[in-house]
């Protein structure tokens, strides 16, 4: 039996994004799975059945060295790939191996417009970090496991939504990946079901403000309220998730719901958009196309270096609520016929 060391401190998104290789390392291989990840994520992998042991840190990796050179691993799959996981990997000494992270060729993109990237979603990826361990992807997608302490039941908080709600994720890591508010009651406005506002404590403000802007009585502001597990079961409850490029959907992902992901100054090339294999039809990437200055960084800005902002202000609302009545109405084989070129399922 091998024991196997998997590396990726953070962040939600791409931790959930690791589940397929760590499914795969487990159930392959027969062998005793061990993950390193920063502390505040610690609870994603609490029920995961193909971790063994979580191994976590606050702020220096120094916190945990003697732990894991006591684990004796036989081998690290790094699925972070900086400067302190190669670090790391050089301190344990023992053999290790990790994923094309492409930082030169996103580098070409944004700054030239030079597209060199391969069309690879990053958990295809992930698995080259593995190759001399011969696994194989088994294309069953993401995993995402919930406490059932944490099982929210919805029927007994929110009787209202007992017919079915939508889930819309109003947050996000940066601004320039974040839809506006004007553009999110626009929305929620032309939709055909109730809408769940989602996100964490910094987005309860934002939840707020679009509450009050809608005029109907049909939003519920959850930013805030419950923690991360518990956010999980709420998209795992809906019937369609509308969200921007952020962790919740990459669970939604997980659960096989209904995504609409929208895009500001990031694109889906970089690999990031929701993992559905073989299941591409649920998942719809909103995108406003021929912008020059698109993108303009492969992570995010505090406001648009532009000042225009027109990735997201040039969204489309009616396509998003179109889509979403598709989406919901269980009507996807036409959205699947109705992309265009650069919506077409990626593989």
């Amino acid at each position: 039996m091998k024991k196997i060391l998997v590396i990726r401190f953070s962040s939600i998104g791409d931790i959930v994004l690791t589940t397929p290789i760590i499914r795969a390392l487990k159930k392959q291989l027969d062998c005793e799975l061990h993950v390193l990840i920063k502390k505040q994520y610690s609870t994603i992998f609490s029920e995961n059945p193909y971790v063994d042991k979580s191994h976590t840190f606050k702020k220096s990796l120094e916190e945990v060295l003697p732990i894991l050179k006591s684990e004796h691993f036989d081998f690290v799959v790094d699925l972070q790939k900086n400067y302190r996981s190669v670090k790391l990997r050089r301190k344990l000494k023992i053999p290790s191996a990790s994923f094309p992270k492409l930082n030169k060729q996103k580098w070409l993109l944004v700054n030239f417009k030079i597209d060199i990237l391969p069309d690879l979603h990053i958990v295809d990826r992930y698995f080259e970090a593995a190759t001399e361990l011969n696994l194989k992807n088994d294309i069953l997608g993401l995993d995402y496991f919930i406490p059932a302490g944490d099982e929210v039941r919805l029927n007994e908080i929110y009787p209202e939504l007992q017919n079915g709600y939508i889930g819309f994720v109003i947050g996000g890591r940066h601004n320039t990946k974040i839809l506006p508010v004007e553009k999110v009651v626009s929305i929620i406005e032309q939709l055909h079901l109730p809408v769940l506002l989602l996100g964490g404590p910094e987005d309860k403000e934002r939840g707020s403000e679009i509450d009050q802007k809608v005029k109907s009585n049909k939003v519920i502001n959850t930013c805030g309220l419950f923690n991360l597990n518990q956010s999980a079961s709420l998209v795992k409850q809906a019937k369609l998730i509308i969200t921007n490029d952020t962790g919740l959907m990459h669970i939604a992902a997980a659960f096989k719901k209904p995504v609409i992901s929208i895009w500001g100054n990031t694109i889906p090339k970089f690999g990031m958009y929701p993992y559905l294999p073989d299941n591409e039809n649920l998942s719809f990437l909103a995108e406003v196309e021929g912008l020059k200055c698109r993108p303009c960084s492969k992570l995010g800005f505090s406001k648009c270096p532009k000042k225009h902002f027109r990735c997201m202000l040039d969204q489309d609302e009616r396509v998003i609520v179109e889509k979403a009545r598709e989406l919901t109405l269980d009507l996807r084989p036409k959205i699947r016929d109705s992309r265009n070129k650069s919506q077409e399922p990626r593989r």
